[in-house]
């Protein structure tokens, strides 16, 4: 019988999606009506429908070059599923290269697979219900989008009767298992989405949860195009899936981005798509060549340096283009550096970076087809040729220039039309443009996109920025100053006091006295101590000077252990004690980069400036930032966003403001437009009213149960979805506890937490639940969750005890009912499953068959619990001897998962052939595994060619590569060096 909840899955999301696709022109199948197109039920590709459109899309290819070419895509080599996902966007997007004989001798061809120009020329299938299996196990997702064949999309829904915060994790949690027991599918997928119908989040291969994006606006259509009154799924569907639409991000919109040593697939948020959009039609369609320009205001911390990407790979892109020149430009050498470092690292081919004045000229010069990368400071007059030199008047060129309200309409700017007359100006900025600046949109054009500081804190795209003021009796300016200074030389007459006071009593010479900045040293410490550096994050100090900012480096060391760098300028006549702190171009590069880097990385903790790395610089490791110098404006703006990146456990950023800045805050809101910097800056207590929400969220599930009886507490989280609801709840508590502690606000809730924590670490303990690891919240809730654990003599700080340990047998003797025994031996034995599942796949599966008839028996009242305890027991005690098993056939531990996989999918060979078969395959392993052999693809080449050669006699053609691949995968387990 069909659950109340899988029927409105079904109904309400799933039906709905279809349908509204069907709307766009998909066709609609379900998933078992393909098994006739499908030679395994391992395969993800529908091969025919492939065959058929690549003979379509390109007529001029032979049936030799199609078969290679379809090898090509079924068969990709690589070492990783991301590894092996790029390669096939590759394909996808540059295409596929082939030689052929067209009449005229032989050339290389390339070979498109799908037909991105025009949409309509590919046929395109939503699918639901399609089965995938393997010996890890099956899969049916609930929608399938297929492309010419290729499954580009996968869509899992959930029921809107679930938990609102589960129907998102819960999604995801599943893509993740599927991504880990399906890799072949995730070769070829784009991106994946997550719905409920009234929540919908898109997301990439290897993403967490935090990492699926909203896509909000169904641009380039409107909401009232999409209906009356579309649910967050519609616009989503409208704004990504139209043919159009999916076909643009697909082949303008993913970049594969290395991040910390590893690759990450970034696919554009739904105001980039927007934006390139906007700038494309504007660009294509306006009245004249003087109006394609404009402004795209993003708030900082939002990808607009990816923004820039995605609009230069679409412009060059465009055939209606013809191979533009783009020219990207910006005023700090900082800036120009990231920007080409992000194209680079995103595979843009060949950038080139202007050195100087004579070489931009001439790269200006060299014709259509180049991507140049310059400050604006290079468009200087040569003293000698006197005015700047008329370069190109060619209307082919597109200059971004990033942060465009500061300089680019001076004299410099002048030079740079000057040198291209005709060209299309695009402006980018991080921060809004002020109501009194009239050049900027008068030099640019209108806002073409705005993407305001709200928007991206309410869609997660940066973290809220929260503010303290802090040691305001150490400020001293205004009239205050002049009242202090009066006191001090009072003897003096009024003329020699005014000379001594232009001299040296101005307000830099108080903020940077010795006394002061030693007592804000002093709490910048204690505050880093207690807010800061449990969580892992880092510090930004900004001084007023390059003399204070070196003054703030040395209190630092003399009070506390803390790794700190000064990044100033150097001066030619800077005094010793100055200079010992300047720093070579390639030391400071190299001081930035071990500051990005976590602590377990590099122990540099505080990155002290004066006037560098207050713009462009993008360190999501920083969480705070201690302000101690007079900043405005868009300066002040800049400044702050430093702290807004997302990054591991941070839920906000942090200004401490030892100056009063709020008040150039206050004054910029009558600057700007108010809604465009509207929630800049929040006071931290506007945390405590939802600390108040999200703590009654939290303890309401133990409201009427005995708060001294663990063993009930614990029963109340039995149910998988009351756990995972009580796993939100309690996380969303935990992080407002650990924004607000140690502020003695937080002290009436500390108790409660303790007592969450300790009942969330039992039911891990019982359940077995990873995602229930207090490692998860932050460090200070963390520890004293620990220290309450062990103050409760709570044995369970460590990982449960193994299933197979003698220790287990014990505890589960300790526990007094039955169904307590066959909880804990359930989780126990799903836990063995999950963990051992890549080590033995044929084993490791049919056992999860087994628990699972076991536990479906129970709950249907065919089994007594005294039985199931009995089966269960039994189980755990064949999985205590399987190792024992193999030894008794003459394996050892690692031959024997060879053997049962080669049983397992050769069932007619004879029992002694298998064995002698397994020794043969193990052989090829042992004598080919070097030290490291895992990653290195020569070696796994050689390895997977011997094995193959001797499946070949033995393994169905079809089977011949699924089979080889589970046997390299087993060797990665149990032969790596």
């Amino acid at each position: 019988m069909t659950s109340t909840s899988e029927w409105n899955e079904k109904q309400l999301v799933e039906n709905r999606l279809i349908q509204q696709l069907q709307g766009m022109d998909y066709d609609y199948l379900h998933g078992p009506s393909l098994d006739t197109e499908r030679e395994t039920a391992n395969d993800v590709i529908l091969r025919d429908r492939l065959a058929r459109a690549l003979t379509r899309l390109n007529p001029w290819m032979n049936e030799n070059n199609a078969r290679k070419v379809l090898r090509s895509i079924l068969y990709i080599e690589a070492t990783s599923v991301m590894e092996a996902n790029e390669k096939f966007h590759d394909m996808l997007v540059n295409y596929i290269s082939v030689q052929q004989d067209l009449g005229k001798g032989k050339k290389n061809q390339t070979v498109k697979l799908i037909d991105f120009a025009n949409p309509e020329n590919n046929e395109y299938l939503v699918v639901d219900q399609f089965s995938i299996t393997n010996p890890k196990g099956n899969i049916r997702p609930d929608l399938i989008i297929f492309v010419n064949g290729l499954p580009l999309v996968v869509i899992e829904c959930k029921s809107p009767m679930l938990s609102i915060n589960e129907q998102i994790g819960q999604g995801v949690k599943q893509l993740t298992r599927y991504q880990d027991e399906q890799e072949r599918l995730f070769h070829y997928n784009q991106f994946m989405v997550v719905s409920s119908n009234d929540r919908a989040r898109v997301g990439t291969i290897g993403a967490q949860v935090k990492h699926y994006g909203l896509w909000k606006d169904p641009y380039p259509l409107t909401t009232a195009e999409i209906g009356d009154t579309p649910t967050p799924q519609d616009i989503l569907a409208a704004g990504m899936l139209t043919k159009q639409s999916l076909l643009d991000l697909v082949q303008n919109f993913i970049v594969y981005e290395p991040e910390g040593g590893r690759m990450i697939k970034k696919l554009a948020r739904y105001q980039q798509f927007r934006a390139v959009r906007k700038a494309i039609d504007r660009i294509l369609y306006a009245k004249s060549a003087k109006d394609r320009g404009g402004v795209v205001w993003h708030t900082q911390g939002s990808g607009k340096s990816l923004t820039m990407l995605y609009l230069a790979v679409k412009l060059r892109r465009l055939e209606a283009l013809g191979n533009p020149t783009i020219v990207l430009v910006t005023d700090r050498k900082d800036l120009d550096t990231q920007i080409t470092e992000t194209f680079r690292r995103c595979g843009f081919p060949n950038p080139q970076q202007a050195e100087g004045v004579k070489q931009l000229k001439g790269l200006l010069s060299q014709g259509p087809g180049s991507t140049i990368m310059t400050l604006v400071q290079k468009f200087q007059e040569d003293k000698e040729m006197g005015s700047y030199p008329e370069l190109s008047t060619s209307e082919n060129i597109f200059v971004m220039i990033d942060e465009s309200h500061r300089s680019q309409y001076k004299g410099l700017a002048m030079n740079m039309r000057t040198a291209m007359p005709n060209a299309c100006y695009l402006g980018f900025t991080g921060t809004p443009i002020d109501k009194e600046d009239k050049s900027t949109t008068a030099t640019f054009g209108p806002y073409i996109d705005k993407y305001t500081i709200e928007q991206a804190v309410d869609d997660g795209a940066t973290v809220p920025i929260f503010y303290e003021a802090r040691l305001s009796n150490l400020h001293v300016h205004g009239e205050t100053l002049d009242q202090l200074f009066d006191r001090k030389f009072r003897d003096y007459d009024e003329d020699t006091r005014e000379e001594i006071k232009k001299k040296y009593a101005n307000e830099q010479a108080i903020i940077s006295s010795p006394k002061r900045i030693e007592q804000i040293a002093l709490d910048i410490i204690e505050h880093y101590q207690t807010h800061i550096e449990p969580n892992g994050f880092k510090a930004q100090i900004v001084a007023v000077s390059r003399e204070a900012a070196v003054m703030y480096k040395e209190k630092l060391d003399e009070l506390s252990d803390y790794e700190s760098v000064v990044i100033i300028s150097g001066g030619h006549n800077d005094k010793p004690e100055m200079k010992k702190h300047h720093l070579a171009t390639d030391d400071e590069k190299k001081q930035i980069e071990n500051f990005k880097k976590p602590f377990s990385k590099s122990k540099l903790a505080f990155i002290i400036v004066c006037d560098k790395l207050l713009t462009g610089f993008d360190a999501p490791i920083e969480q705070v930032m201690y302000l101690d110098k007079p900043i405005k404006e868009h300066n002040l703006l800049q400044a702050i966003a430093r702290t807004n990146r997302t990054y591991d456990k941070k839920d906000y950023g942090l200004i401490v403001d030892y100056y009063g800045v709020s008040r150039f805050l206050e004054e910029a809101l009558g600057i700007f437009t108010k809604s465009d910097i509207q929630g800049a800056l929040r006071p931290i207590d506007s945390e405590i009213p939802r600390l108040q929400s999200r703590h009654r969220a939290a303890v309401n599930y133990f409201d009427y149960i005995n708060k001294s009886n663990p063993d009930a507490c614990v029963q109340v989280l039995e149910p998988e979805d009351v756990r995972n609801e009580f796993e939100t709840a309690f996380k969303r508590f935990a992080e407002s506890m650990d924004m607000v502690m140690p502020n003695p606000k937080a002290q009436s809730y500390v108790d409660d937490l303790k007592f969450l924590g300790k009942v969330r670490q039992l039911a891990k303990s019982r359940y077995r639940e990873e995602g229930m690891d207090i490692t998860e919240c932050g460090e200070k809730v963390r520890q004293l969750i620990a220290e309450h654990l062990h103050a409760s003599s709570v044995e369970i700080l460590h990982d449960p005890i193994d299933i197979l340990s003698n220790k287990f047998e014990e505890k589960l003797n300790e526990t007094q009912s039955e169904d307590a025994k066959a909880s804990e031996m359930e989780h126990a034995i799903r836990h063995e499953i999950k963990v051992k599942m890549d080590e033995n796949p044929v084993y490791y599966s049919s056992l999860k068959e087994k628990l699972e008839d076991l536990i479906n028996s129970r709950r249907a009242n065919q089994m007594e619990i005294i039985d199931l305890v009995e089966s269960l027991r039994e189980m755990v005690n064949d999985m205590r001897h399987t190792t024992q098993k193999g030894e008794e056939h003459g394996f050892t531990r690692e031959q024997y998962p060879f053997f049962q996989m080669l049983e397992h999918e050769l069932p007619d060979e004879e029992n002694e052939d298998l064995k002698d078969f397994t020794f043969i395959v193990t052989g090829i392993v042992q004598s080919k595994a070097v030290i490291e052999w895992t990653e290195k693809d020569d070696v796994k080449r050689e390895m997977r060619s011997e094995i193959k050669k001797k499946l070949r006699n033995k393994v169905d053609k079809k089977k011949l590569e699924a089979v080889t691949q589970q046997l390299m995968d087993l060797a990665a387990v149990h032969y790596r060096k």
